[in-house]
């Protein structure tokens, strides 16, 4: 018998708009001016609140940090896609979907500074705590579009992980259990180029990240992470069929990691500085100036005028921050468990 090909894959890339602020109008999504204005404020924000989390961590304020220095659009782009009460499961990477989620600010420092309560999350926000175990969340998220489906809810989960997370157990038994039961969740793979100093070469043999789908029964595309309206496009894409009962969808945002992997980082050690110049050209924020300039909707008065706000509003949450009543040591006992062991009873005397 003649062997047969029986299946086959074809990984689609979008994109939308380029480096130079053009786009391709067949492409472009329903958005109002307001909303794409509204998109770049919240770019300006994400890159200030990061800028001052990074000389707050100099200055001993906070502990280590992992900054989103050139990530901004593919957080803003896919968080801008969900609604309120969609499930969130971040990694340790994605201050930019809290900020445009409404999660307080000084919240977010709280947290940085080593307050767990920074992380509870406010109600009206379904947003899971920063995770900072690689690719541990995925499993959690799929275990939510599982409760999601038996509720028959109108909502949908999205999972965030990067390039280093598709490595891990987690990830795999997540994407098979997804594709299995045909699950309303959204994988958002923030392909930054770097695990760590692991470099993508050496992270998989495939082509893409977004080919990984395939092999779980489902769809799999790329889209140009530093194009926020691709990004939006392709999230609110997959959020509308997660909703509809079609199942889940990956999506790998090609982008790039311009600061080191934290705070405690060099990357000058592994990366070269050429590389990183040329990623300088693909800034996320500088792309979208470019498109509102050429529609009239930037001029220098409104960057100044969101430039202050957000300065401000980040001044504010700082002092909020650091107007905080510090935990006391003793609440690692208390909260660990709903009652507290003997073991721990025992240690907290010693406290």
């Amino acid at each position: 018998m003649p062997e047969k090909i029986i299946e086959s894959c074809n990984i689609k890339r979008l994109e939308i708009l380029d480096e130079k602020g053009n786009i391709d109008e067949s492409l472009m999504p329903p958005l109002s001016d307001e909303q794409i204005k509204k998109m770049y404020e919240l770019l300006v924000l994400s890159r200030a609140f990061d800028r001052r989390a990074l000389n707050l961590q100099r200055e001993g304020r906070l502990g280590t940090y992992a900054s989103i220095l050139g990530q901004e659009a593919s957080q803003i782009g896919s968080a801008f896609a969900l609604e309120k009460s969609d499930w969130i499961f971040p990694s340790f990477r994605e201050m930019g979907v809290y900020i445009t989620m409404g999660y307080p600010l000084h919240m977010m420092y709280q947290y940085w500074s080593g307050d767990e309560r920074g992380v509870k999350g406010p109600d009206g926000l379904n947003i899971f705590p920063v995770c900072v175990p690689v690719g541990t969340q995925i499993p959690h998220a799929v275990g939510a579009a599982m409760g999601v489906k038996y509720k028959k809810d109108k909502k949908a989960v999205i999972a965030y992980f990067g390039d280093g997370g598709t490595s891990e157990g987690d990830f795999h038994e997540g994407m098979n259990f997804a594709g299995v039961f045909k699950l309303p969740v959204v994988f958002i793979c923030q392909n930054n180029h770097w695990a760590i100093s692991v470099p993508r070469e050496k992270q998989t043999a495939s082509k893409t990240f977004a080919q990984k789908a395939f092999a779980y029964g489902f769809e799999g595309l790329q889209v140009d992470g530093n194009d926020i309206f691709a990004v939006y496009r392709a999230t609110k894409a997959a959020v509308d069929r997660a909703k509809n009962g079609d199942g889940p969808t990956f999506i790998e945002c090609v982008t790039y990691r311009m600061s080191d992997h934290t705070t405690s980082d060099d990357a000058l050690r592994y990366r070269p500085k050429e590389e990183v110049e040329a990623w300088k050209a693909k800034d996320p924020i500088l792309r979208l100036k470019l498109f509102l300039e050429k529609k009239g909707l930037w001029n220098e008065k409104y960057q100044k005028e969101i430039d202050e706000k957000s300065k401000a509003v980040i001044d504010e949450a700082v002092k909020m921050e650091e107007k905080i009543e510090r935990p006391s040591p003793k609440d690692m006992f208390e909260f660990t468990y709903e009652k507290m062991t003997q073991r721990q009873m025992r240690q907290i005397k010693d406290a």
